[in-house]
């Protein structure tokens, strides 16, 4: 007898209502419409992100100055509480290296690692992250996230992972250094120690970096040759982690657990769940910390969020922007309050969750029940974990970020967008992580505004035997001495109306016959007040040299702005037009020159 209901999908009981608790825990409709068939998906996934994570989530926490089990409890508590309120099937939320590198580079300016105080402002970091992301997604003002540019963050993106993977060389040679306040001291600093490295521990490091770059590159392509099952592919080319973590901690543990050869080790691991913990609620504290607290944020929404809704679209699935940032909230929320830091969605583990089948977000409970049983069971075998396999993983995972081909795209496509990347990364290696993507936020917003503040304004005419209208300067068209037809290519605002009122003197001044000037609209999605007070001084102007002004093509909400002024009973009756040919029509026009 099966012990599977008879129906195609479970149901977990009814009386709940479809509404707004299934919007705000999308786990009730996923397990309402679960089918046995993704059971298989989700376990192979959930089992794998967990092998996966594990080492990931230890190393991250290194990166972040803080003890390698923070990393597990941050893997735990968070990812729960993200399948049962995210709405991306796939997402794999935990410890990642940029937001690790944020915690370190604000907590470690204030107190030194190692401590109770250290700790206790990476919890206060992970609560305030989680309440900005919930407040932005009650607001629903996700759309914030845009204000970063993608040559923005892909000049981040590589400047972080510089500093993360320089971050990890003292331990890859065996180095015993401080962490310098900025990246150019810790060149220097590294560079002034070499002498001392540990050629013992360089070996594990190398050695490690070898096997994972070769899982990464070449293994996959191996095991079809050797004619290894599709579904068996994922799971063995993803172990790469767990392996030389293994391999390496087990040589560590027969050679006297590396204390002859000086081989740094990651130490007691306590075993167990995280006690509750309580994250420091001092302003000063808050106050000191609310930079990275936007930052991270920022940075780790827009991480997320391009990650679920690439895999979405893919299987023609949606993702709730607004959802999602109440998830991740809540999600940080759980991390503060359970021994963690701050925590956002992982490309690298995502993309694992999705290849290895995930079809719900289940595989994300079952990946924190692991790392829960792993937490209760498995910490005695942490102990003699090399910190240069931890290294390694780190350094392979962040080579990614460093997209070298999009770097000549937008250099290659615009020059503006490309100096917004390098100030980006020239700020973050030599200002810092938090000022450097404010700076390059800032440079991404003046160059928008200086765009905009040039729209592009054309005289169009008419092509020959048709209802379309192009620019003079590009096409044979036809034109009329009485009138010029102006087409504005851009939202009107404070910043840009000084353009128009400069092409539309330009006109008067070379067209002497012009009775009638049409501004054309269909580009124009806005006109603030500034630029509706710049319409009505251009039309008073006109109508002082006989000139009527004519709009035409405007889209409806601009027109209802318009209309709710003085400006068009100003402007009098019949002189706004649907189409640019309905004006064209009206104005009696003929034959062209």
């Amino acid at each position: 007898m099966s012990i599977w209901p008879a129906t195609e999908e479970w149901s977990v009981g009814g009386g709940e209502s479809k509404g707004d608790w299934t919007r705000f825990l999308p786990i009730i409709k996923t397990l309402r419409t679960y089918k046995r068939e993704y059971v298989s998906g989700d376990m192979m996934a959930g089992l794998i992100v967990a092998i996966m994570l594990i080492p990931q989530g230890m190393a991250y926490a290194l990166l972040a100055g803080l003890p390698p089990q923070v990393g597990l409890y941050a893997s735990m508590l968070p990812l729960f509480i993200y399948g049962l309120l995210g709405t991306s099937r796939y997402l794999a939320v935990g410890p990642v290296a940029i937001v690790s590198l944020l915690t370190a580079a604000s907590v470690g300016g204030m107190v030194a690692e190692g401590t109770g105080e250290y700790l206790v402002l990476a919890l206060t970091l992970a609560l305030m992250v989680g309440l900005i992301q919930m407040l932005m997604g009650v607001l629903k003002v996700g759309f914030l996230v845009d204000f970063l540019s993608h040559p923005v963050l892909v000049g981040f993106s590589s400047a972080a992972a510089i500093v993360i993977g320089f971050s990890q060389v003292k331990n890859l040679l065996g180095l015993s250094v401080a962490r310098g306040e900025s990246f150019v001291e810790q060149v220097l600093v590294v560079g002034q120690n070499l002498g001392e490295t540990n050629l013992v521990t360089l070996g594990i490091g190398g050695g490690s970096i070898m096997v994972l770059l070769a899982c990464k590159w070449y293994l996959e392509q191996w095991l079809r040759a050797w004619g290894v099952t599709e579904k068996w592919i994922v799971p063995i080319t993803k172990s790469g982690p767990l392996v030389v973590v293994g391999v390496t901690t087990l040589l560590v543990w027969g050679f006297d657990g590396g204390a002859t050869a000086g081989i740094g080790i990651v130490g007691m691991v306590p075993a167990g769940w995280p006690s509750m913990s309580w994250p420091s609620m001092s302003g000063a504290d808050w106050g000191a910390l609310g930079t990275t607290a936007v930052a991270i944020s920022f940075v780790g929404y827009m991480e997320s969020i391009s990650v679920a809704k690439s895999l979405a679209s893919q299987r023609r699935e949606e993702v709730d922007a607004n959802q999602e940032l109440i998830a991740l909230g809540l999600a940080n929320v759980g991390a503060a309050f359970t021994g963690g830091y701050p925590v956002t969605g992982g490309f690298s583990r995502s993309l694992v969750n999705y290849a290895a089948g995930a079809r719900t977000t289940l595989a994300s409970l079952i990946t924190a029940v692991l790392i829960a049983l792993a937490l209760l069971f498995l910490t005695p075998f942490f102990y003699y974990i090399p910190k240069a396999t931890l290294a390694a993983i780190i350094l392979v995972a962040v080579g990614g970020l460093i997209d070298l081909p999009t770097w000549r795209r937008v250099w290659g496509y615009s020059k503006l967008d490309g100096a917004a990347l390098l100030v980006t990364f020239g700020a973050v290696l030599l200002v810092g992580i938090e000022t450097g993507i404010l700076l390059g936020a800032g440079t991404s917003l003046l160059l928008y505004l200086a765009r905009t503040s040039q729209p592009h304004v054309a005289v169009v005419g008419r092509l020959p035997g048709s209802d379309y209208y192009r620019n003079v300067l590009r096409h044979e068209v036809e034109t009329w001495p009485e009138a010029v037809l102006v087409r504005i290519d851009e939202s009107l605002y404070f910043g840009n109306t000084r353009r128009l009122e400069e092409v539309v003197q330009g006109v008067l001044a070379r067209q002497g016959e012009m009775r009638y000037l049409v501004l054309i609209g269909t580009a124009v999605n806005s006109v603030d007040f500034s630029a509706l007070e710049v319409l009505e001084r251009l039309g008073e102007v006109l109508a002082e040299v006989g000139v009527e002004l004519h709009l035409a093509g405007f889209k409806g909400p601009v027109m209802d702005r318009l209309e709710g002024s003085a400006f068009l009973a100003h402007l009098g009756e019949g002189r706004v037009h649907l189409t640019t040919q309905a004006a064209v029509d009206a104005l009696g026009l003929g034959g062209g020159e």
